[in-house]
């Protein structure tokens, strides 16, 4: 019923197409590993916030990889956690960059977009896209923090330093950042 198992016409069973797709995001996953992680360790030493990279997953938005702020106060959101395309700054830019062509709208967002609130009433997050080969999303990377931290002086000592490890980490695995749409102009 799942895609797990199949059963052949002789009545035996085998694998299903299910388990080639699980097993494709464990490995695709699993080589950016090497690339993601350390580019957040760099992020929670310059910041002392939670970094964590995301990727779609149809409606959700899926955490694939997270380094803790040294803090004890944080967002406990672990690797693997499936959380849905709401109005947080991740859902945000996951929706945005995800369609192509890219909306019109996506040359407006001031980036990285940041939310308070959204997931959370204690919690706020700024997230920022990444891009794969043929400048397609590969994922949303953050910053997320309890709001008491995430004062307007932290949020933009953290701007930029967010900006520049998404262009470094869009460089690593062989991405590059789309053009984006003309302005409207009014």
């Amino acid at each position: 019923e799942h895609g797990f198992v199949a059963r052949d016409d002789d009545g035996s069973y085998r694998l299903d197409a299910e388990v080639l797709r699980l097993g494709t995001i464990y490995t695709q996953s699993f080589r950016m590993e090497a690339h993601v992680v350390p580019v957040l360790e760099e992020l929670v030493a310059r910041t002392g916030e939670t970094a964590a990279f995301y990727v779609r997953r149809g409606e959700q938005r899926l955490c694939l990889f997270r380094v803790d702020s040294p803090h004890l106060l944080r967002m406990h959101v672990r690797v693997g956690d499936a959380l849905p395309l709401d109005n947080s700054a991740i859902a945000q830019v996951l929706r945005a960059f995800t369609p192509r062509p890219l909306p019109a709208y996506v040359a407006m967002l001031d980036l990285p977009i940041v939310t308070m609130g959204a997931t959370d009433p204690h919690t706020g997050a700024m997230a920022v896209p990444v891009f794969g080969p043929g400048e397609r999303l590969a994922g949303a990377l953050a910053l997320s923090a309890p709001v008491i931290r995430w004062t307007p002086e932290a949020q933009a000592t953290a701007r930029p330093i967010l900006i520049e490890a998404a262009g470094t980490l869009t460089r690593r695995i062989g991405g590059e950042k789309p053009d984006l749409p003309p302005r409207a102009t009014e």
